[in-house]
């Protein structure tokens, strides 16, 4: 990377047609005052709190301008500060621009299960061959995806960008935006079946992606399950070439054999008839699957297949995608926990407790599925959360619930698997907390609105302090 900065004055001014001082130098941005670095642009959104309120402690912690489109408390008029019509819409230019002056090679990736997992299997295997830019966490929603654009290194030489939804019509715009040359829809489920009524239909909102793709473009999508069909057509609708992974006997990638173990996968997969060996540090068929996704986007970016599959033996899952970690005990012993908490839908929940299944519990040592609501099923969501009671006895010697949909799974259980229900995640923590023991596998699941992170940490504080 070169001395120059991310954005400079002119720059922001051409991209926003906003107004702002000259001589600015922004080498980064920010959305957010605790995590805000010196030498950044603060942009003023509103969310739960008003930007605009942090404007003048973001200025006096280093940041070179602020993005706003009024004045800002106790901030002066000469503050460096550039002035748009509205802070979403320059925040959305901003990525935009950035977009069309990268030299980047740019994918997208979206779908009902595994897009974050995906990406970052993109994002550490690519960058293992080339400088690479991705979003720092799930950034995929309407200001999430021009952020991570607007971040973009000028010396990328790939980018990988999630786009999510809750709702119809959400995708289109972003992928828009984005314009990827390769466009990545990963496993289909029921994850927000209550606003947009069918797995049909959520099927065709995440096909949206493919409005944005570019001319010549690669849609790399699932040979299995009942969408299959539906989303071939609409890549040829979209001109883009056609790329399928999965179990199939049809996939241009396709999983041949796989070998899982507690900790990790071994795998052999054939691309386009090229047989290879795929090893990850990370339990779960979901998991290889994925990583079957994210090779058919790094080969259409041009990536070394096989420079990209040796990259991801060192694949980490990001916390509360699959995280492990063994924590020390106070008493003697430890437990694992497989913290899983950031989402959840039938789907994933299903693949976190076929890991759980396959984790050895020394004695006295307990499998123990934490099960939180899973949300925006609507009328679904009590028969869906019911219908995970028997892979959930399977899994776990105990399965502890939270929330009032979770109840249903919880009285669905055979009385010996109970081991509590509570009204929210800050009820069930302590609960779980003290009846954890040594020898104990612990998987902690359910949707963010959930809150399973309060979960999380109340395990991580069973931790034995060691002395400095």
């Amino acid at each position: 990377m070169t001395g120059t900065p991310l954005w400079s004055s002119e720059e922001l001014r051409e991209a926003t047609g906003g107004s702002i001082p000259e001589g600015i130098a922004a080498t980064g941005l920010s959305i957010d005052t605790r995590s805000l670095q010196p030498g950044d642009l603060f942009i003023a959104l509103r969310d739960q709190r008003d930007g605009h309120d942090f404007v003048a402690a973001a200025l006096d912690s280093g940041a070179a301008a602020a993005m706003v489109d009024r004045l800002p408390p106790e901030v002066p008029e000469q503050a460096p500060l550039l002035r748009v019509a509205d802070t979403l819409a320059g925040l959305a230019a901003l990525g935009a621009a950035a977009r069309a002056r990268s030299t980047a090679r740019f994918a997208a990736v979206t779908g009902s299960v595994g897009k974050t997992t995906t990406k970052e299997m993109l994002r550490q295997g690519l960058a293992a061959l080339a400088p690479t830019h991705a979003a720092v966490a799930s950034y995929n929603n309407h200001w999430g995806v021009p952020l991570t654009l607007a971040r973009q290194p000028r010396d990328a030489a790939y980018a990988v960008i999630e786009i999510g939804m809750n709702n119809r019509g959400e995708i289109a715009p972003l992928a828009r935006l984005a314009r990827p040359e390769v466009a990545v829809i990963t496993i289909i489920a029921a994850a927000h079946v209550g606003h947009l009524g069918s797995e049909a239909e959520i099927a065709e909102e995440k096909a949206d992606i493919l409005a944005g793709i570019a001319p010549g473009g690669t849609a790399v999508f699932p040979a299995d399950g009942p969408h299959a069909a539906r989303l071939a057509e609409r890549a040829r609708e979209a001109g883009a070439r056609l790329v399928s992974f999965g179990e199939a006997e049809r996939a241009d990638i396709r999983l041949l054999d796989w070998q899982g173990t507690a900790t990790g996968s071994i795998a052999h997969l054939s691309l386009h008839g090229m047989r290879l060996g795929l090893k990850l540090p990370v339990p779960g068929r979901h998991m290889a699957l994925n990583a079957l996704a994210a090779l058919g986007a790094a080969e259409a970016l041009g990536a070394d297949p096989v420079r990209f599959l040796a990259a991801l033996e060192g694949f980490s899952p990001t916390a509360g995608r699959g995280q492990r970690q063994a924590i020390p005990l106070e008493e003697g012993g430890e437990f694992l926990l497989l913290d899983e908490s950031y989402n959840a839908n039938t789907a994933s929940v299903a693949a976190a407790l076929a890991v759980l299944a396959a984790q050895p519990t020394p004695p006295p040592g307990r499998r123990i599925a934490v099960l939180g609501d899973m949300l925006e099923l609507g009328e679904h969501g009590p028969d869906l959360h019911r219908s995970l009671a028997p892979a959930a006895a399977a899994a776990a010697d105990l399965v502890y619930c939270c929330g009032p949909l979770m109840r249903g799974l919880f009285e669905a259980l055979p009385p010996g698997k109970r081991g509590a229900h509570a009204p929210d995640s800050a009820s069930l923590a302590p609960v779980l907390a003290s009846a954890v023991r040594g020898g104990d596998a612990v998987m902690v699941k359910g949707s963010l609105g959930s809150r399973m992170a309060t979960v999380v940490a109340a395990l991580k504080g069973r931790r034995k302090e060691v002395p400095a």
